[in-house]
């Protein structure tokens, strides 16, 4: 589950509201042990991720680094060339 889970901090453009949310969305189901709550825990599962995403943007906004911003499509890039050398057989 927490494989989805991308590092957000230092990229031009930032991270958007919605990757924070994905990422806030894969950690409590990976902390919970659920991918779909039942319905008596779905409000406490979806409170979580609303906070933990709060809390991330804030990390990654409070976040000083002196590197220069990453570029999304080089880091595809490189994501996919180290996924191709792990999968090829």
């Amino acid at each position: 589950m927490c494989r989805n889970i991308r590092p957000l901090n230092n990229f031009e453009p930032p991270a958007t509201r919605d990757e924070v949310t994905a990422a806030a969305l894969q950690y409590v189901r990976k902390v919970s042990g659920t991918t779909k709550p039942s319905a008596a825990n779905q409000a406490v599962f979806d409170q979580a991720v609303r906070e933990i995403a709060h809390l991330t943007q804030h990390l990654i906004d409070d976040l000083v680094t002196t590197a220069p911003p990453k570029n999304r499509e080089v880091e595809a890039d490189k994501a996919r060339a180290r996924a191709q050398l792990r999968y090829a057989r």
